[in-house]
């Protein structure tokens, strides 16, 4: 695997070789590869504590050298492209790059960028190390993909990590379903949109995803009725009470409590949102072992 890009990149004998590593790297039954005098650069361009910190932690724990780059205090700030950089970083020695961008599909720009790049997370394009955490976390449940039924729900017209999991997820046999306000549909995916209260005790995994003010502007936020978008949206005390006893509850996070989800129900036992956390740092590894190759 020279980049991880996109899910779309990825063969579903990929997907399954790196969630299998990462699974292992978690029981111990495999012993973590130590990549001495490698050298790895985070760049991230937009905020982030999940991703940012598991990629840093997993980085650490296989050895590499972090060389620091902060967009406040580099060559950015004097108007330096992101491709400059790379390639900057690149002359330098540094051996893989971590990227998160604003722009959808920046990595297109980086064709001549002769190191590895991970994909951290491109605008409202794809986060495929998401994805990837949320197959595994999946997997541990299930143990296969066939005929689980998946209810995505939120902003969709936003949403990398929609996107990222509707490709792999469909890839892998499980049937997606989107649940969204109509000014959140994105028509290019074509899974069907469905009331939450018409399948909710149908379904297998109930995903739900952050409210992405950041992405709709300040009036936005401003103007956002939270009660009601929970109450339309969001997973409910009753809307819970009514999944399968084997459902499963996830969000990639930060999570807007008694939005997207009731406070209480964020650690409830169908919850996996803090167990997709940990999954996250060694799916990382996982991913770092395979560029690094």
């Amino acid at each position: 695997m020279k980049n991880l890009l996109s899910m779309e990149h990825l063969s579903t004998d990929e997907i399954y070789d790196l969630v299998t590593t990462a699974s292992q790297y978690k029981s111990g039954e495999r012993a973590l590869p130590q990549f001495n005098d490698t050298y790895v650069t985070n760049l991230f361009f937009e905020n982030s504590t999940r991703t940012k910190c598991s990629f840093e932690v997993a980085e650490l724990k296989l050895g590499l050298k972090q060389v620091s780059f902060e967009t406040s205090t580099s060559s950015v700030k004097k108007g330096e492209s992101l491709y400059d950089t790379c390639k900057t970083l690149e002359s330098i020695g540094v051996n893989l790059l971590v990227i998160r961008h604003s722009q959808n599909a920046y990595y297109e720009e980086l064709e001549n960028i002769n190191i590895p790049i991970a994909n951290a997370g491109d605008g409202s394009g794809q986060h495929p190390t998401q994805s990837l955490l949320d197959i595994m976390t999946i997997y541990e449940e299930y143990g296969s993909f066939d005929g689980l039924n998946v209810l995505i729900c939120g902003d969709i017209k936003n949403s990398r990590v929609a996107r990222s999991n509707y490709h792999s997820l469909r890839a892998l046999g499980a049937n997606v379903m989107f649940s969204s306000p109509e000014e959140w549909v994105d028509e290019t995916l074509e899974a069907p949109y469905v009331n939450i209260d018409d399948v909710i005790d149908q379904v297998d995994i109930v995903m739900l995803l952050r409210v992405q003010h950041e992405r709709h502007g300040i009036a936005g936020e401003a103007n956002f009725a939270a009660e009601e978008y929970h109450q339309q949206y969001g997973l409910t005390q009753s809307r819970y009470d009514k999944l399968k006893d084997e459902a499963i509850v996830m969000h990639p996070a930060p999570v807007n409590r008694g939005v997207e989800i009731k406070s209480d129900l964020v650690e409830a036992p169908k919850s996996r949102i803090f167990k997709q956390m940990e999954n996250g740092m060694y799916l990382r590894m996982a991913v770092i072992s395979a560029l690094l190759k």
